[in-house]
C-alpha cells in the first residue's frame, strides 16, 4: 500500500477561549497612557480581561489562551464598543494585530475607536510594532536623558515612556526638527503617516519621491517636505483618501484609524513572515484543520477555534474557506488566530457522489487515508477505469471502518468540488 508525503503539521496549542482576541491599553482607564500593568506580567503571560473579573461572558471581552508549556495569555478583542458602530470596520485590523501586544485596549472592557490618538500613544504602538517593546522598557532605555525642550515633562508624567522615546529617536522616528516630543498633542493624519513610513526605514524612498505630484484634491495643504511620505505611504497601501478625494493631512487619527495603519505597516517589516503562513486552500477545513499549498507542499495549519476569518472583507466561520482561496494565517506559536482570503476562488461549490470498488488507497504516517482510487468499471472483469480522489482530513467512513476497504469492495465516494468527506461502504 502506497504511503505519500505527509503535510507538516504545525504545533498545536491547548486553548480556554471565550472569545477572539487582542490586547490592553496603554493607558490604565484614565486616558493618560500608563500601562500600570507592566510590572504584573511576566514574559509569558499577560492579564488584559475587564476589571470586573467577568471569566466566562462574552460580552466582557476577556479571553484566555493557553499554549502548552510556554504559560498562559490572555487576549482581549471583543470591545462592548465596537460592535455596530462606525468604527466596526477596524476591528479587522485589530484582531490581525491580536498576539503582537502592540496596539490595545481598556480595562473597562472598551477599545474607544472614535477617541483621538496622542503623539506618545502613537510612538509607543510604533516602537512597539517594530519588535523593540523590551529595550523600550529596560533601565538603561529609561534613564535615557532626553534633549527634547520637554523632556521633564515627558519625563515627571510620562516616565513609563521616556524609554519609548529614546527608541524612537534612535531609530529615526523623529524629524531633524522636531525639538520636542508634545506628548499630548492629537497625533495627524500626516504626523503618523511620516512616523510609520519611518518605521519602515523608507526615508530614502520617501525622499527620492518628494516632487510626486499626489492626486488629492487638498493636496495643497500637505508641505513639499512631507509629500514623499504620503506618496510612499499610499503606493504601499498603509493609507488612503477619503471618499471625496481628500487626504485631511492635519485631521487627527483615531484609535480605530491608528489600528489600521498599524496592521498596515506590520505587515511589511522585515522578519514577519516567520509568523505568516501564506498559500492556496488545498482542501475544505475541517476539524480546524486548514490544509494549503505551499510552494506546492500540502501543509496543515492548526486553526484556534475562535480565529477571526475574514472572506470578501466580512467575518465568516472557517468552513466557509473554499478550495483555491488564497489566504494569508498569522500565527501564535504555530497556530492560526487570523485568516485572511487575499483572493477568493471563483470556482462554485459542486457536490459529488461516486459508486464503485475500491482499487487502492494512499495513507499518512498517522495511517489516516488521503487519496482513495475507486474502480468505477462496470462489470469486476471489465478493464479498471480508475478515478483518484483526493480525501480531506476530516473524512468519516460509514458502515466500517478503514479496515473495511478492501480491495474490490463495494463503497460510495461523496464530498464536494471531487474533494471526498465520506466514504460510505455497501455491504
Amino acid at each position: 500500500m502506497r504511503k505519500i508525503f505527509k503535510t507538516t503539521v504545525l504545533t498545536t496549542m491547548t486553548l480556554a477561549m471565550i472569545v477572539g482576541g487582542a490586547s490592553s491599553a496603554f493607558a490604565d482607564g484614565k486616558g493618560k497612557g500608563n500601562d500600570k500593568n507592566d510590572d504584573k506580567r511576566s514574559s509569558q503571560s499577560w492579564n488584559n480581561g475587564s476589571s470586573n473579573g467577568s471569566k466566562n461572558n462574552s460580552n466582557s471581552g476577556a479571553t484566555n489562551i493557553k499554549f502548552e508549556n510556554k504559560g498562559d495569555v490572555n487576549f482581549f478583542i471583543n470591545f462592548s464598543d465596537m460592535k455596530g458602530g462606525d468604527a466596526e470596520w477596524a476591528l479587522k485590523y485589530i484582531a490581525s494585530l491580536s498576539g503582537k501586544k502592540v496596539f490595545e485596549g481598556f480595562e473597562d472592557g472598551t477599545f474607544r475607536p472614535n477617541q483621538k490618538v496622542t503623539r506618545i500613544e502613537a510612538i509607543t504602538a510604533a516602537v512597539r510594532l517594530m519588535g523593540l517593546r523590551a529595550q523600550a522598557e529596560s533601565q538603561e532605555e529609561r534613564n535615557t536623558q532626553l534633549n527634547f525642550k520637554d523632556a521633564d515633562k515627558v519625563k515627571q508624567q510620562y516616565g513609563w515612556a521616556v524609554g519609548y522615546v529614546a527608541i524612537a529617536l534612535e531609530n529615526d522616528l523623529f524629524s531633524e526638527a522636531d525639538s520636542s516630543v508634545q506628548p499630548e498633542k492629537p497625533a495627524d493624519r500626516l504626523w503618523a503617516t511620516t512616523l510609520l513610513v519611518k518605521a519602515l526605514k523608507l526615508d530614502a524612498e520617501a525622499k527620492a519621491k518628494m516632487n510626486t505630484k499626489l492626486t488629492f484634491k487638498d493636496a495643497g495643504q500637505i508641505p513639499a517636505g512631507s509629500v514623499g511620505y504620503v506618496a510612499v505611504a499610499v503606493e504601499r497601501g498603509l493609507i488612503d483618501g477619503f471618499e471625496d478625494n481628500t487626504f485631511r493631512p492635519n485631521e487627527s487619527v483615531t484609535r480605530a484609524q491608528l489600528a489600521a495603519l498599524l496592521d498596515r505597516t506590520g505587515d511589511q517589516l522585515p522578519d514577519q513572515e516567520q509568523n505568516v503562513a501564506t498559500g492556496t486552500v488545498a482542501v475544505a477545513p475541517n476539524n480546524n484543520v486548514l490544509i494549503v499549498n505551499r510552494n506546492g507542499v500540502p501543509t496543515s495549519i492548526t486553526i484556534d477555534p475562535n480565529a477571526f476569518v475574514y472572506r470578501s472583507g466580512v467575518r465568516v466561520a472557517l468552513g466557509a474557506l473554499q478550495a483555491g482561496d488564497v489566504v494569508r494565517v498569522k500565527l501564535v506559536n504555530n497556530v492560526g488566530i487570523y485568516v485572511e482570503v487575499t483572493t477568493a476562488t471563483t470556482s462554485p461549490v459542486t457536490d459529488f457522489s461516486v459508486t464503485g470498488r475500491v482499487y487502492s488507497y494512499d495513507m499518512g504516517s498517522d495511517e489516516k487515508i488521503t487519496k482513495i482510487y475507486v474502480n468505477t468499471a462496470a462489470n469486476t472483469t471489465d478493464q479498471p477505469i480508475i478515478q483518484a480522489y483526493t480525501v480531506e482530513a476530516g473524512y468519516t467512513i460509514e458502515n466500517g471502518d478503514r479496515l473495511s476497504l478492501i480491495a474490490g469492495r463495494s463503497i460510495t465516494v461523496s464530498g464536494t468540488n471531487q474533494i471526498v468527506k465520506k466514504i460510505k461502504v455497501n455491504w
